[in-house]
């Protein structure tokens, strides 16, 4: 089980649990894609004695076998106590979308949705996201429903992550 740095932060302490790198495969899908496909996504969530995390987060498609086909999200951006059981996460995506999440967190379990999100003139129209994340017999489960390309509220993502040593 997860023990809790002494060197942690106060203020992010309740997240603590997310620090480390994990791996992993899910599933993305969505009404505008063609079919649903398989994903792995390593996540590296760091912390250097200030009161925040850092997050940051690749995907690729794999093939049926679990084999490497080609890259596909990232993501990276922080995350930061709100008061207490709240909590902010800032991310920044390559494909010119900004979101700032608002949510609750307990032990293990984490809740959010956009409370803002910021496109590029040149990114895909998308307009809101619910996540939520908890550790689940020491793995990493996390699940994601977006409202995007005219489509309401939707899912879209989940995973389980494994804490890699």
């Amino acid at each position: 089980m997860f023990t809790l740095d002494p060197t942690i932060h106060p203020d992010i302490a309740p997240l603590a649990w997310l620090i480390g790198r994990w791996e992993g495969a899910g599933v993305v899908g969505y009404p505008t894609m063609e079919e649903s496909a398989n994903f792995g996504q390593e996540l590296v969530v760091e912390h250097d004695g200030r009161p925040f995390l850092s997050w940051t987060s690749r995907t690729w498609i794999l093939d049926e076998s679990g084999q490497k086909v080609r890259p596909s999200a990232s993501e990276s951006g922080y995350w930061r106590a709100a008061g207490e059981g709240e909590v902010e996460l800032l991310l920044a995506h390559p494909t010119g979308i900004v979101e700032m999440y608002y949510g609750t967190v307990e032990p293990g379990r984490i809740e959010l949705q956009t409370d803002g999100v910021i496109r590029s003139p040149h990114a895909k129209e998308y307009s809101a996201a619910k996540r939520m994340y908890g550790l689940v017999k020491s793995n990493l489960m996390w699940v994601m429903d977006m409202a995007a390309m005219g489509q309401p509220m939707t899912s879209h993502l989940s995973a389980e992550l494994k804490r890699v040593e």
